[in-house]
């Protein structure tokens, strides 16, 4: 079921709806707010896109290492799974 959440960021009071629960949420805020601070003290001048933009690049580059980091678990897990069935064929013979 979709809720409505409110949460703080940058400053400001948002409503937001998500099927998520209320913890989910509260993280994501977290997270978020952690990301924009991050990036907040690594620019000079205190330009909000400019914050926003790096924060958004530094949460793109994790999630992509870590949909790489997935992927390469998957094949070497699909590896070990199909050198474990040749064995076990070769164990029926």
């Amino acid at each position: 079921m979709i809720s409505t959440h409110s949460i703080r960021v940058l400053g400001r009071d948002l409503q937001v709806k998500s099927v998520s629960a209320p913890e989910h949420v509260a993280q994501v805020e977290a997270l978020v707010n952690d990301k924009l601070a991050e990036a907040e003290a690594a620019v000079s001048g205190g330009d909000t896109q400019v914050v926003v933009i790096l924060a958004l690049m530094n949460l793109a580059e994790a999630l992509l290492g870590a949909q790489n980091e997935l992927a390469e678990d998957r094949r070497n897990s699909n590896e070990r799974i199909a050198g474990l069935i040749e064995r076990l064929d070769r164990q029926k013979v």
